[in-house]
């Protein structure tokens, strides 16, 4: 009888630590978007009110995406974290605005193509299971992943415990026997 507790409670473990993986440990499912402006700029304004206007009240694309801006040309600290992000994205940010989403970036907006593009990259990226938030990760100092890089642990822990789960039921079962 001892050893069914002991199964049952590695059982709710388990089940419990899988439960706790989705919810738990699962961050806000929106992803950022950041727009890198200048105070004054015509296409910044352009960006912003696409941004506010249009897609914020598309019902699909508004639970997609927070809005992150950052003025560059006033702000020193904003247009170095903008040099630091096009670095790490391989670019150079040679204007605004500026847009980052996810690993993909744009430079300058136009009305009659770019709003396309941003709707691509947003649901893209939003689609990814390896979303990396290149800006979020510049500003706490890490390097992006590379697909190279990909360390998927949380599978093989999950695979691992379910295995030492069965092996210990089986022990257990053909003991009593």
């Amino acid at each position: 009888m001892k050893k069914i507790k002991l199964l049952i409670v590695g059982l709710l473990f388990v089940v419990s630590f899988m439960i706790c993986q989705t919810t738990c440990f699962a961050e806000s499912k929106k992803i950022n978007v950041y727009l890198f402006r200048g105070e004054g700029c015509p296409h910044c304004e352009e960006a912003i009110e696409w941004f506010e206007n249009e897609l914020s009240k598309d019902e699909k694309y508004s639970e997609y995406y927070n809005l992150v801006q950052y003025e560059v040309w006033y702000d020193e600290s904003n247009s170095d974290l903008m040099d630091s992000v096009s670095k790490e994205l391989g670019t150079n940010a040679s204007g605004v605005p500026f847009i980052v989403i996810g690993d993909m970036y744009f430079s300058g907006f136009s009305a009659s193509t770019t709003p396309d593009q941003i709707k691509v990259a947003i649901e893209n990226q939003y689609e990814k299971e390896d979303y990396q938030d290149v800006v979020a990760a510049v500003k706490k100092g890490q390097k992006i992943k590379k697909d190279s890089d990909n360390n998927s642990i949380i599978p093989i822990v999950v695979v691992s415990s379910i295995a030492v789960v069965v092996v210990l039921g089986l022990v257990f079962f053909t003991k009593e026997k």
